[in-house]
């Protein structure tokens, strides 16, 4: 593994990115910096981070040959990845939130974002982009933000940290290339946040419903049952989970 630190920059996923623009990088070269001035999230969400305070991490994974429609495999691993260090160290009720934060309770602590490489059609590499709070005590504006500190009352080595999700996600990327992508798919459900419970939608028309997530497709999408036992696939930018 190829680990290289930095002080800041704009965003850990771009950084990675043009250096593999540049130069062919080994499989799981990691950038980790101690602030990044426009971090990233989903749907073009801004995250921002106190220098020094949290894991600002991104891993390029290689020698990949994904379709599109398989894609969301990469956020299978990489939630599990979290989630697994998380509840080593003993952070109490971890579930994951469809499509990729990680949650302490009703508490969002870490976020994912994946930007994919496309050739030829299929997806040949992916930036795994990790936002994790951890010694950081203030959130201004984000009422559900938390921290491992907050949560666990101490400070934690984020170096110690580092090293642990990166083991872990090496072990669950082996574990998918070696025909375990089933068993993984089933253990991402089984800690999917509010599934089988009544839940509350927003549609990207800002209409409100109700519904039970039930799983997540091949492709990403979220399934929820909806009123007369009617199933229905919502892909990211047509949903919205509020509670």
């Amino acid at each position: 593994m190829h680990l290289i630190k930095l002080n800041a920059t704009e965003s850990t996923n771009d950084y990675l990115k043009n250096l593999a623009s540049q130069e062919t990088l080994p499989d799981f070269t990691a950038v980790v910096a101690k602030s990044q001035t426009k971090g990233k999230g989903q749907m073009g969400a801004k995250w921002s981070s106190e220098e020094g305070k949290n894991l600002i991490l991104s891993v390029l994974k290689n020698n990949l040959s994904l379709f599109p429609t398989d894609s969301y495999s990469l956020n299978i691993c990489a939630s599990l990845a979290i989630y697994d260090s998380l509840s080593a160290i003993g952070v109490p009720d971890l579930k994951i939130k469809w499509p990729n934060d990680i949650l302490s309770g009703s508490y969002k602590i870490c976020g994912i974002l994946i930007e994919n490489q496309l050739r030829e059609s299929q997806i040949k590499s992916a930036i795994i982009g990790i936002g994790l709070n951890v010694n950081q005590t203030n959130f201004p504006n984000l009422q559900n933000a938390a921290s491992l500190k907050m949560l666990l009352g101490k400070s934690y080595d984020i170096e110690e940290l580092l090293t642990l999700i990166l083991k872990k996600l090496q072990i669950l990327f082996d574990l998918s290339a070696n025909k375990g992508m089933a068993r993984l798919w089933k253990r991402y459900e089984n800690v999917l946040f509010r599934k089988d419970k009544p839940s509350t939608f927003e549609s990207k028309g800002g209409d409100l419903f109700m519904g039970f997530i039930r799983g997540v497709s091949s492709d990403g999408s979220l399934i929820v049952e909806l009123e007369d036992q009617i199933i229905q696939n919502f892909g990211l930018k047509e949903i919205k989970l509020l509670y």
